[in-house]
């Protein structure tokens, strides 16, 4: 990793002065979207301990790291989209956050989830997410696979 390797987290800012001081420890997440960003690059880096750290205590089971593991064995994240959040401040104690993951497993996909997020001694933590249907991109827009296709000419060929 050098000083200019790009934040997978889709910010647009090198991952030294974005996710990797909250990942490497050395800060706390400010906001329900920085941990929402984070931990996306987590799973791009399969931080598993930093995953099972930021999952609020009261969410964690045993499982859930075997879990993680395997899934990771098979996925590549490709990118991930902000769409909306609301609270989740650095004075607010709550907030969601509601995104879009694409990844590529068996075949290309996509998660959309409206994600809560609760802080606790002043540390944000993923509280849970409700799935949401696919975004379907409009025909001219880039495919939300990746291939740099326009959705039209991909994914969303008829």
């Amino acid at each position: 990793m050098t000083a200019f390797t790009q934040c997978p987290c889709g910010s647009q800012r090198p991952l030294l002065r974005c996710c990797e001081p909250y990942l490497s420890g050395q800060q706390a997440a400010p906001t329900a979207e920085a941990l929402m960003r984070s931990r996306y690059t987590a799973y791009v880096q399969q931080n598993i301990d930093y995953l099972m750290a930021t999952h609020h205590p009261t969410q964690r089971r045993l499982s859930d790291r075997a879990t993680l593991r395997q899934s990771m064995q098979n996925t590549t994240w490709l990118g991930l989209t902000i769409l909306s959040t609301q609270q989740g401040q650095p004075d607010d104690d709550t907030g969601i956050v509601e995104f879009v993951a694409r990844f590529q497993a068996d075949q290309p996909g996509q998660i959309h989830e409206r994600s809560r997020f609760q802080k606790q001694k002043g540390i944000w933590f993923y509280l849970d997410g409700e799935h949401l249907p696919p975004v379907t991109p409009k025909r001219n827009e880039p495919c939300w696979c990746g291939s740099g296709k326009k959705y039209k000419q991909c994914h969303g060929k008829a």
